[in-house]
């Protein structure tokens, strides 16, 4: 009887575990899934408008007397990534989340992939279709547009959240030193060399990312590339990965590789002094800065160190820099610290 027992409990704990190893699986693989449902129960609708002779797609939230709220994703994915922080969001604002050029459901305009032509465009959307003044938050290399848009058209700004953009950190040479340049910029370039076809299953087994997994890498790569030779419809997605990376799987789908290889020539910068953008920005800026780190190689791992937020401070009349301790992905992995800090603008 006492074995019956012990065997009976080691077999619930094996279940019990399984069970807990599945639901983190399913976690990773999911949340996204789960969070896009609930955004749009919360009432965000798709829509598309030609802006400047070039498409581009949104989602709103509900309409209302709320201040509008612009939001402007980063490399690699679209709208959807923000689908953790836009339910919260939508209480306090009315919200337009868009896809930049190169991505989602946005049109493919390579001569457009710059952060002038882009941010120009964008300029365009807020007068064309939101019609007043907005709170405009970018993340990444969104960030960098959202800065262009407040330097450069203040009249359409209300107030400014930078979520850890790469300011200064995109310029050739030092780009060469960064994440960014290393693994997507550098895969995109290389893609568009190589006479390959498959972008997703290219930039999957091309990533820097896996040098971090030793002798695993080898094994990751082979299992993902086999799925997608069976499901090649399918991202690659993988279940220990955490929630924003496979999503980010989805979008890049949809991701001009283009787009990537103008921060790879150094094309993106072309007209886009960071520093006289910023020093033009008269509306009151909150600069979010996420965890960063140097490499053994030299490598940034991270979109700014210590001294670019310093100086990004240093030529902004009214900013507060807010560091949060995440990864570069603050309103994917910190949602409700993200929603707070746009939240306190008002």
């Amino acid at each position: 009887m006492a074995a019956g027992r012990l065997i009976a409990a080691g077999t619930s704990v094996l279940a019990t575990a399984g069970l807990a190893a599945g639901g983190w699986a399913a976690r990773n693989r999911k949340t996204y899934d789960w969070a896009l449902a609930r955004t749009r129960r919360a009432g965000f609708t798709e829509h598309d408008v030609v802006v400047n002779g070039s498409k581009l797609h949104y989602a709103q939230g509900p309409a209302g007397d709320k201040p509008p709220l612009l939001l402007i994703h980063g490399q690699a994915v679209d709208w959807q990534s923000y689908a953790r922080v836009l339910p919260d969001l939508a209480r306090d604002f009315t919200v337009y989340a868009v896809d930049v050029h190169g991505h989602g459901q946005s049109a493919r305009t390579p001569e457009k992939y710059t952060a002038t032509a882009v941010g120009t465009d964008l300029g365009r959307f807020v007068e064309e279709v939101i019609g007043t003044r907005v709170v405009v938050s970018g993340h990444s290399s969104g960030g960098q547009l959202a800065a262009w848009l407040a330097g450069n058209r203040p009249d359409l700004v209300r107030a400014v959240v930078l979520e850890d953009p790469p300011l200064f950190t995109t310029l050739l040479p030092r780009a060469e030193k960064t994440w960014n340049w290393v693994d997507l910029a550098t895969a995109c370039h290389t893609y568009l060399q190589s006479g390959e076809s498959d972008w997703g299953a290219y930039l999957f087994a091309h990533q820097k990312l896996w040098d971090f997994f030793g002798d695993g890498a080898e094994r990751i790569i082979r299992s993902g590339l086999k799925r997608r030779e069976k499901h090649p419809e399918r991202p690659i997605t993988v279940f220990f990965m955490p929630p924003s990376w496979n999503d980010m799987q989805r979008a890049i789908e949809l991701y001009d590789p283009r787009f990537g290889d103008a921060f790879y020539t150094g094309a993106w910068d072309e007209g886009f002094d960071h520093e006289a953008t910023l020093r033009k920005i008269e509306a009151p800026t909150i600069l979010i800065h996420a965890n960063w780190k140097y490499g053994e190689d030299g490598v940034l791992q991270g979109a700014i160190d210590a001294e670019d937020a310093q100086r990004i401070a240093s030529l902004i009349n009214d900013v507060e820099i807010v560091r949060v301790d995440s990864g570069h992905n603050v309103h994917g992995e910190k949602p409700a610290r993200f929603a707070g800090i746009v939240r306190s603008v008002l």
